[in-house]
């Protein structure tokens, strides 16, 4: 998971953007796993563990009415905290994690079920992931893969400029 924090900083850092987590299940791991490459503090602005519901929707302005309907285990949800944590931390990026660790379910949603999110510049992506394995490795996965997706949204704009500027090309 190093690897894809430290690659992540990297193509911020090339791009003079920044970014901020809003992290629910994974409880700081993505945050802790940025802050632990060197130079991070280039293009990380902070984060949001809002574990409780109810600050996911005081600190992040994720909508009272879907958490009340659906709770907290879905897309649309890491969808606005990523939005929200973006806000309230004036980041270029914002990514999000939320979902079930165990050992219990949580919102009628099973153990593994995990939505992550990002949201940058023009839009976002989210994706579920259904995870086996520990409470550990299940955190884990979370946040190595929401790294990896933020890369990929990365990369992916990187592209999308090259082309703009290049006249199409």
């Amino acid at each position: 998971m190093h690897a894809a924090a430290a690659d992540v900083l990297r193509l911020l850092a090339e791009s003079d953007q920044t970014v901020a987590v809003a992290e629910s299940l994974t409880g700081g791991v993505v945050a802790a796993e940025l802050t632990a490459v060197p130079g991070a503090s280039r293009s990380f602005r902070g984060s949001v563990t809002a574990y409780a519901t109810e600050l996911k929707h005081r600190v992040l302005g994720v909508d009272a009415g879907l958490l009340a309907a659906e709770g907290a285990v879905n897309a649309q949800v890491a969808r606005e905290m990523a939005a929200g944590v973006r806000r309230v931390m004036a980041a270029s990026w914002g990514i999000a994690t939320t979902g079930v660790a165990g050992p219990d379910p949580q919102d009628g949603q099973p153990v593994g079920t995990v939505h992550i999110a990002v949201e940058g510049p023009q839009g976002g992506k989210t994706a579920r992931l259904w995870l086996n394995g520990s409470r550990a490795e299940i955190r884990r996965e979370s946040a190595r893969t929401v790294l990896e997706l933020l890369s990929s949204q990365l990369r992916e704009n990187a592209r999308r400029q090259d082309t703009e500027q290049n006249g199409g090309i």
